[in-house]
C-alpha cells in the first residue's frame, strides 16, 4: 500500500480474507480495498447455497457461538473496527463504542429463536410445511433460502450486525456492500464467523466488499435475477432511488426507506413541575439518540398547549418545558454525547434568523452541537441535525396527524395511554411504530420494521400442491 496512512479495508468473500495489499489495491482517498473478483461474488444458480438444507437451530447455535466472540474488550477485529471507523462515522468514539458493545444482543439465542418462530415459522424454514386448504386438499409450503445483495447503512453498527443475523436466519446466500460510513464492522463479523469455523456453511454463505455506491459497472452486473433474488437496500432518498433502476421480473427491492421520526407530547406533560422534568428527559433521550444519526431519532415534537377549565394554552408552561428539554439534550447518556458536530452552516443561518423572529419563534440552547430547541406555530422549513429539534404548538394531538405522512417512521408518545386513541389514525396516515416517549431505542427483532416482517419479505415463499 502506498500510503500508510490510508485505512486498509478488507474484504471477507465466503470466509476467505482479502487484504489490500502492495500496489493492487483501489483507492478511495481515504482509505483502499482489494480489488474485485465478481465471479466471486455470486452463487451459481444451479448449486444450492452452503447453508439451503442446515436446520435452522444449527444456525441458531453457530450464531450463538458468533455472538459470544463479540466482545469489544477482547475480539481485535472489533477493536481494528472501532479504532479505523472514527474518522468515517457520525458517531463519537465512546457513543460508537457502546454500538459495538451492543452487538452480542443481536446473536442471542432467544431473540434469534423469536424472530424464526414470529416472522417464518420453523416447519417452513426447515421444509415443506403441510397446510390443509379450505377444501381439504393438503398442501405443501416452504420458506426457501433466497440469494440476497445487501446495501448496508453505516449510521450505526447494528445495521450490519441484525443483517448478518437476518440473513443466516434465511439460510440463504448473501452480498453485503459496506457503506462508506461503516467500512469495518461487516468485516470485523465475518472475520470472526470465520475464526469459529471457517468450513461452516453459514460462513461460506457470506461475502462482504466495498465499492463506490452507484458503480454502474458493477451494479450493473452483480443486480440481476440470474444471481440473485432481491436487493435490501438501507439508506437515503438518493440510495433508493439508485437501486429501484435495478428492479426486474426476479430481482425485486427490499427497501428500508429514509424515514422521519416525530415525538408526540400530550397537555399532561405539562401538569406540574415532576411533569414537566419527566417527559423532557424521555424526549432528550429520543432526540439524542445515536446523536440524531439514525432514522429513530425524534427531530419534530408536536405538543400540546396546556389549558385548564377551557382557558387559552399556557404558552409560559410549554417554553419553561424546551428549556428542560435543551438541558437535557446536552446531558451525556449511553447512546447520545453530550455535544456532537454543530448543525450545518446553513441551519444555523436559519436559527439565527429565526431567532429575531420572537414571540413567532423561540430558541432555546444553543447551535454547538450542546441542543437546540426551536418552538414554534408550524414547523421549520428545514431537517432539524445536530441535536436540533423543532417543537411545534398544538391545540390537540388531533391536530398534529396533519403532519404523519408515509416517511414517519417511529412516533414516541407521552403520556403513553394516549397511543390507545391514536395508533389506528397514525397507522391510517403512515406511521410504522408507536412506543412511549424516552424508548424509541427499544426495538426488538422478530416484529415489523419499516411496515413489514424482514425475514418474511426475504424468503421465497413456494408451495407445492403435488
Amino acid at each position: 500500500m502506498s500510503d500508510a496512512s490510508k485505512v486498509a479495508v478488507p474484504h471477507v468473500v465466503r470466509g476467505r480474507v482479502h487484504e489490500p495489499y502492495g500496489d493492487d489495491v483501489i483507492d478511495y482517498g481515504g482509505f483502499v480495498t482489494p480489488p474485485l473478483d465478481l465471479d466471486e461474488l455470486v452463487w451459481p444458480r444451479a448449486e444450492p447455497g452452503p447453508a439451503f438444507d442446515l436446520p435452522v437451530d444449527d444456525i441458531i447455535g453457530f450464531l450463538v457461538a458468533v455472538g459470544a466472540r463479540l466482545d469489544l474488550d477482547t475480539n481485535e477485529h472489533l477493536k481494528h473496527a472501532l479504532e479505523c471507523s472514527l474518522p468515517f462515522s457520525g458517531l463519537g468514539p465512546r457513543v460508537l463504542a457502546q454500538a459495538y458493545r451492543g452487538l452480542p444482543a443481536v446473536f442471542e439465542r432467544s431473540s434469534l429463536e423469536f424472530q424464526v418462530d414470529q416472522e417464518v415459522g420453523r416447519a417452513a424454514l426447515d421444509g415443506w410445511a403441510e397446510v390443509v386448504d379450505p377444501n381439504g386438499r393438503v398442501r405443501r409450503v416452504r420458506a426457501f433460502p433466497p440469494r440476497l445483495v445487501h446495501v448496508l447503512a453505516g449510521n450505526t453498527p447494528g445495521v450490519t450486525g441484525i443483517t448478518v443475523a437476518r440473513g443466516a436466519l434465511t439460510k440463504g446466500v448473501h452480498l453485503l456492500k459496506l457503506p462508506s460510513n461503516d467500512l469495518l464492522t461487516g468485516t470485523a463479523i465475518l472475520r470472526t464467523m470465520a475464526e469459529v469455523d471457517p468450513e461452516h456453511p453459514v460462513t461460506q454463505s457470506f461475502s462482504c466488499v466495498y465499492w463506490r455506491g452507484g458503480d454502474t459497472a458493477i451494479e450493473g452486473a452483480l443486480y440481476r435475477a440470474q444471481f440473485f433474488d432481491r436487493l435490501v437496500a438501507w439508506g437515503g432518498d438518493d440510495a433508493i432511488r439508485s437501486a429501484l433502476q435495478y428492479t426486474a421480473p426476479g430481482f425485486d427491492l427490499v427497501s428500508f426507506d429514509p424515514k422521519v421520526s416525530i415525538s408526540l407530547l400530550g397537555r399532561e406533560a405539562l401538569a406540574s413541575a415532576d411533569a414537566i422534568a419527566a417527559s423532557a428527559r424521555a424526549a432528550a433521550v429520543d432526540v439524542g439518540l445515536f446523536n440524531q444519526e439514525v432514522c429513530a431519532a425524534s427531530r419534530f415534537i408536536y405538543a400540546e398547549e396546556w389549558a385548564e377549565d377551557g382557558a387559552e394554552g399556557d404558552r409560559e408552561a410549554l417554553a419553561e418545558w424546551c428549556a428542560a428539554l435543551a438541558a437535557e439534550l446536552a446531558v451525556e447518556r449511553p447512546y447520545a454525547d453530550a455535544q456532537v458536530a454543530p448543525p450545518p452552516a446553513e441551519v444555523r443561518s436559519e436559527v439565527e434568523v429565526l431567532r429575531a423572529m420572537e414571540p413567532d419563534y423561540e430558541v432555546f440552547g444553543t447551535d454547538d452541537g450542546s441542543g437546540l430547541v426551536i418552538l414554534s406555530d408550524d414547523p421549520v422549513g428545514f431537517h432539524p441535525v445536530g441535536k436540533t429539534v423543532n417543537v411545534v404548538r398544538v391545540p390537540s394531538l388531533d391536530d398534529a396527524l396533519e403532519y404523519v405522512n408515509v416517511a414517519t417512521q417511529t412516533v414516541g408518545i407521552y403520556p403513553p395511554s394516549r397511543a390507545v386513541d391514536l395508533r389506528d389514525r397514525l397507522a391510517a396516515r403512515g406511521m410504522q411504530r408507536v412506543v412511549p416517549l424516552g424508548e424509541v431505542i427499544d426495538v426488538v427483532p422478530g416484529v415489523p420494521h419499516d411496515g413489514f416482517l424482514p425475514l418474511h419479505r426475504f424468503m421465497r415463499w413456494l408451495v407445492d400442491d403435488c
